[in-house]
């Protein structure tokens, strides 16, 4: 987790980032919480789904590296304990969460490996960890490539391809790491990366960028300006439609990890 990357993002994050009931959906059902257990959403941000997830009924902790982001959560959270700290170094004892979620946020750590080890440390023994991620493989199937092909490239770089982010679990100790694969719904309502698979003209809104670390991150003004060009023209003539048909595959749009230790 960089911290002066997401103090920029913090700026407007909320503005269309918030949580989106059909993920906060799956995340619960592969944690599977319960009413007396003590949880941990890693990467909180600015609360959004800690705030979903404490509004299920469930206790969290919420830990972030980034002031910005941390002071909205603090406002948006008041009943959960919020800290801040980097996923490498974990301000807890051992055994002591029943549970963990992860959204986003392990392409920003510094050190996975580190950062997946603190987590298996922290943990209780059967309890799982929940991780929303993408692969490499996954982003070169966005039709957003066609566009921001250098974009897309710098930010598969930073995630761990499939299998070596089982291989980096069972390292830190898991003993159990499933896949759940994740297509983009139409009406989603958190505004990530290909959250507008199917509303393209969304990605000609600054503010939607703004909230989407590829964007603000991982490209220059360069190839933003001339992919939106591209990407407008494209719209008012018709032809995303080849495009976005081009694109369409089965590898799912993002992915759940659920690892058990």
């Amino acid at each position: 987790m960089t911290e002066p990357i997401y103090n920029t993002i913090g700026r407007g994050y909320n503005t269309n980032r918030r949580a989106d009931p059909y993920i906060t959906g799956r995340m619960l059902a592969n944690l599977g919480p319960t009413q007396n257990g003590i949880y941990l959403d890693l990467g909180c941000g600015t609360g959004n789904y800690l705030k979903a997830f404490i509004n299920e009924g469930y206790q969290f902790y919420g830990v972030d590296p980034s002031d910005r982001m941390l002071d909205i959560a603090k406002e948006r959270c008041k009943d959960a304990t919020i800290v801040k700290a980097t996923a490498e170094a974990l301000p807890f004892g051992n055994a002591g969460f029943d549970g963990a979620t992860i959204m986003f946020t392990m392409h920003h750590w510094g050190n996975q490996q580190e950062g997946l080890n603190e987590l298996y440390r922290v943990l209780k023994p059967g309890s799982r960890a929940v991780f929303l991620s993408f692969t490499a493989e996954q982003m070169d199937g966005y039709w957003l490539a066609h566009y921001f092909p250098k974009m897309i490239h710098r930010s598969g770089e930073i995630v761990p391809a499939r299998d070596e982010m089982i291989s980096m679990c069972t390292t830190a100790g898991f003993s159990l790491v499933n896949t759940e694969k994740y297509f983009v719904h139409e009406g989603l309502q958190d505004h990530f990366l290909y959250s507008n698979k199917y509303n393209p003209a969304a990605y000609l809104d600054a503010s939607i960028r703004q909230g989407i670390s590829s964007f603000t991150a991982f490209s220059t003004p360069e190839e933003v300006s001339a992919g939106l060009a591209m990407l407008e023209h494209d719209i008012n003539t018709g032809s995303i439609n080849d495009i976005m048909r081009k694109y369409q595959n089965d590898l799912g749009d993002y992915l759940f990890y659920i690892a058990t230790k």
